[in-house]
């Protein structure tokens, strides 16, 4: 890898050289920024149990046994850093702040102690959980459902913009233990009396940081304003940016404080820089695509448009991507996520804010099509591959407007830059790049009585098909998606659209 090096822009190559030169004169005013830079500042502030040799398991906790049953089933064995350190503070009934990035184990961690202290035979809101995103929230409430398999008829609800307020009008009125929602959304159910938290025992703020970044400040501070002065407040954030200690010190009882550094290492992740010109940029991603050739890529690009250009760019080259951004409607955003989770779209161009929160399996690649302005975002964004042990791999754009983003990320990582030219890149063999898995949407959802099963049997069973040819499964309030081989897709449209799931006749069609 040190071979191409030599890769490395002119820009970059006379910085190095300046340095040795310059180091000297900056070094009062370096020592003054490092004492203001918030993540060094962090480094006094929080101080966590070193890390010990072997994670402990779930089973020193103070937990029921049924829930340690239900975590064991979900092969929850050992606990990662954030868990470790935030659950014993949690379960004691301390407030708590904690920084750790997507991928973390935070939403277990922040799940198990909300749901410990939940009374199942009290139908009030208990718990309460707010996120910056529908994408984020849906995600939160379906391991929150995993985890309260432990319990009885444990009600998890969301609360979320961009569809109707009737239905979720209609649910509150049966109630529901936990609340999962947007501040925006929350909001206007408490505006109009259709949601009460005087029972509430635990308030979770997740991605504290983007919501106050998305301008939420406001409509959180109401929110908890109609919460009981006892309750239990938990902190979660990417960052620790002025405004979430504004927060903390308004709104949090002493709390206690984590902070969880990213689990990936440079050993998982391969970044790569390629310096271009920026009107260079999305045959680039395209030659990127073509020569590493992954299954499931994100690009990260930093406006609506840039994502569209981008996308129907690859369309035209016969590459699967699509876009994700906050002008899509629910039921598309919904298909969106849910072909690239199954593996049915190579590639999700998004935005830092529409990709907020989310969480692949074994994602192959990031692209970075502009660098992100903060080095943190750029740590952030490549953490999504990389996971569990897997290999991942991100490439970065590099036009020389952006010598000062790349710079900083050099700084951040304490070791030099591994550039790469886009001369070295080979399209591999093969026909164009396209996905493994087809998905197929079925409508009919949760609201129907649609369980995994019942989709599971029709394709094993009147369709035909080995269970092997058969990916994830997702079920919505009105709709549901499944995933098949390619080659298996024409057999199982044909055959569901024939016969029946469940003993009825639904429409099935392929989602493109």
């Amino acid at each position: 890898m040190d071979s191409f090096r030599s890769a490395a822009p002119r820009w970059v190559q006379s910085s190095r050289l300046s340095k040795r030169f310059t180091r000297q004169a900056d070094s009062h005013a370096d020592r003054a920024e490092r004492s203001c830079r918030q993540p060094d500042r962090l480094q006094t502030d929080f101080h966590p149990k070193a890390p010990t040799v072997s994670s402990p398991a779930f089973s020193t906790l103070p937990l029921s046994a049924a829930m340690l049953a239900n975590l064991e089933a979900l092969g929850y064995a050992t606990m990662t850093p954030i868990q470790a350190q935030s659950l014993p503070l949690m379960l004691k009934g301390h407030d708590l702040i904690a920084q750790a990035k997507t991928g973390s184990g935070k939403t277990a961690a922040f799940g198990i102690a909300l749901l410990d202290p939940l009374n199942p035979r009290y139908f009030g809101c208990q718990a309460l959980v707010l996120c910056p995103t529908r994408e984020l929230a849906d995600q939160v409430a379906k391991e929150l459902r995993r985890l309260a398999r432990a319990a009885d008829n444990i009600k998890i609800l969301t609360l979320c913009g961009g569809v109707s307020i009737g239905p979720q009008i209609a649910s509150l009125e049966h109630g529901a233990h936990v609340i999962v929602g947007t501040p925006g959304r929350v909001q206007e159910h408490l505006k109009k009396g259709t949601l009460k938290l005087d029972g509430l025992n635990t308030l979770v703020l997740d991605e504290a940081d983007r919501m106050l970044d998305m301008g939420f400040y406001d409509a959180i501070a109401e929110i908890i304003g109609q919460t009981p002065a006892k309750r239990q407040t938990l902190l979660f954030s990417a960052t620790y940016p002025a405004s979430i200690e504004q927060l903390a010190a308004s709104f949090m009882r002493a709390p206690q404080q984590v902070r969880v550094e990213s689990l990936h290492t440079d050993s998982q992740i391969e970044q790569r820089f390629y310096e271009i010109d920026p009107e260079q940029r999305l045959d680039a991603v395209a030659r990127l695509l073509a020569s590493f050739r992954p299954e499931s890529c994100v690009a990260f690009c930093f406006t609506k448009q840039q994502c569209q250009e981008l996308v129907e760019y690859l369309n035209a080259k016969g590459i699967s991507a699509a876009a994700l951004n906050g002008d899509l409607e629910q039921r598309d955003r919904d298909q969106v996520l849910a072909m690239f989770a199954n593996r049915s779209l190579s590639v999700l161009v998004a935005t830092d804010v529409a990709a907020r929160g989310l969480d692949i399996d074994a994602l192959d690649m990031v692209i970075n099509v502009e660098l992100a302005r903060d080095p943190e975002i750029h740590v952030h964004r490549i953490g999504r591959t990389g996971r569990a042990g897997n290999q991942g791999l991100a490439a970065s754009l590099v036009a020389p407007a952006e010598a000062h983003r790349a710079q900083a990320i050099e700084k951040l990582q304490k070791s030099p830059l591994n550039w790469h030219s886009l001369h070295e890149l080979k399209a591999g063999a093969g026909a164009p790049l396209q996905p493994p898995m087809v998905t197929l949407c079925i409508a009919a959802g949760r609201k129907d009585k649609l369980r995994p099963g019942d989709i599971l049997g029709a394709l094993t069973g009147d369709a035909g098909l080995p269970g092997s040819q058969v990916g994830k499964i997702a079920i919505f309030d009105f709709q549901a998606f499944v995933a098949v081989e390619r080659d298996a897709a024409k057999q199982a449209l044909k055959r569901l659209n024939e016969g029946k799931i469940k003993g009825r006749s639904l429409k099935v069609r392929v989602l493109r």
